[in-house]
């Protein structure tokens, strides 16, 4: 064999495994695409979204009530290792690949996600990178427990890391952020070792998963040309406003999931019905606006700013919302309705000034950094709603700013403050 041959065949059995990840990845998050973007569908019959209410819209805000005690009392009994986001399960597995047969495993996996798809239908203020990462993480596991010898190159905590940020990758058609949020959160390191594999195998995800329809987020080009010391000087209060807010989101997300998982334990039923209650009740206040993962909301904004009202509504609705639904331990994700909050108090504070769409773009940059104080995912992910680094300094300035600000009001990362208390929890 010549050395030319004997090189292509290496690059190609290192290559080709990470490739038919990427794409097993991507197949698997096709599914959840799919059913987020039913939700989208359903959210436009609601009056915030143009629609009106009618029997069928009002049922539709009051399935929570019927979903909600449905899905503690399944957390409760016999789906309990079904329950909670999907991320601190997955950071649990990268820092103990012992636990990865308790917590990858095909049947607490399929089990979140059905939890999830429930949730997702009946509207709950939910994200959805939880249970994509780990659909990925799992993906993975199964794959190397049948053929043990796959990723050789890499140990398993490191596999399991990387086609996490796959399933980030694939849930949201975004690669780069997953690439990142491979070495910023899920390893804490810039290794290029796992750099190329994560940004191969993200690509491969990310195209698959988005066959067929418009990748996930693509809210298009913002055309807003604004000069670089309008967004600098910009970025500064909404940097820190929205960071603040972003970590008084995480604060509460992480207070309400140690009060409420262990009481949903104990009385499913009695608080299900309650926290249905709560969440049907914000649908009817906020029009339906309070519902989905706050994608919807965003674009609506964007297309129909709304008056100074109906925004103080939504930032109230999107504050309290995902909060209960995620604090009760059901499986989502938290950066779509950190986008979301960050999108409408951006629009609050700068739409009165003719700003256009630059304050929601910072906004949303802050909001994000402030609640993960994950600063450069949440600035590759808001690049990628933006459609252009038209407003790059001003993002930039804007995400280091909400991280620190978020930091003043939750000292541990909220990823990991819901790992530590999963590994409390446990029984």
């Amino acid at each position: 064999m010549t050395p030319l041959s004997s090189i292509l065949r290496r690059a190609l059995e290192r290559l080709l495994p990470l490739v038919l990840l990427g794409v097993a990845v991507g197949l698997a998050c096709w599914p959840l695409n799919l059913l987020d973007r039913a939700q989208d569908q359903l959210l436009q019959r609601l009056p915030t979204f143009g629609g009106q209410w009618t029997a069928a819209t009002v049922l539709m805000a009051l399935t929570p009530l019927l979903v909600m005690p449905l899905l503690l009392w399944l957390q409760a009994g016999p789906w309990r290792d079904g329950a909670g986001s999907g991320i601190p399960q997955t950071m649990a597995v990268v820092e103990d690949p012992a636990r990865s047969d308790a917590l990858l495993s095909p049947r607490p996996t399929l089990r979140r996600l059905v939890l999830w798809s429930l949730a997702t239908l009946a509207l709950f203020p939910l994200g959805r990178e939880g249970p994509v990462v780990q659909v990925g993480a799992a993906v993975t596991q199964a794959l190397r427990c049948r053929w043990p010898r796959l990723l050789q190159g890499l140990s398993t905590a490191d596999a399991v890391a990387v086609a996490g940020a796959a399933g980030l990758a694939g849930g949201f058609n975004t690669p780069f952020m997953g690439v990142v949020f491979l070495a910023e959160e899920l390893t804490g390191r810039f290794n290029a070792a796992l750099i190329w594999p994560g940004l191969l195998v993200c690509v491969a995800a990310a195209g698959i998963s988005n066959l067929g329809g418009q990748g996930e987020f693509a809210l298009g080009l913002l055309q807003d040309m604004r000069p670089e010391p309008l967004q600098l000087l910009w970025a500064v209060p909404l940097g820190i406003g929205c960071g603040l807010l972003g970590g008084l989101f995480a604060r509460l997300i992480v207070a309400a999931t140690a009060r409420l998982t262990p009481l949903a334990r104990r009385r499913p039923l009695r608080t299900g019905l309650l926290l249905g209650l709560a969440l049907a009740g914000l649908l009817l206040l906020s029009g339906g606006g309070s519902g989905g993962d706050g994608e919807t909301l965003m674009r609506h904004l964007l297309q129909r700013p709304q008056e100074e009202q109906a925004l103080w509504i939504q930032l109230l609705v999107r504050l309290i919302g995902p909060a209960l639904a995620l604090g009760a331990s059901v499986p989502g994700g938290l950066i779509d309705p950190a986008l979301s909050l960050g999108a409408v108090l951006g629009q609050l504070v700068t739409a009165p000034l003719g700003l256009g769409a630059l304050g929601m773009a910072l906004g949303m940059a802050a909001a994000l950094a402030g609640a993960t104080q994950l600063p450069v995912t949440s600035l590759a992910f808001v690049l990628r709603l933006a459609g252009d680094q038209q407003f790059l300094p001003g993002l930039l300035l804007a995400a280091v700013l909400g991280a620190y600000s978020g930091r003043l009001l939750l000292r541990r990362p909220v990823y990991h403050a819901l790992a530590e208390l999963l590994a409390d929890q446990r029984p």
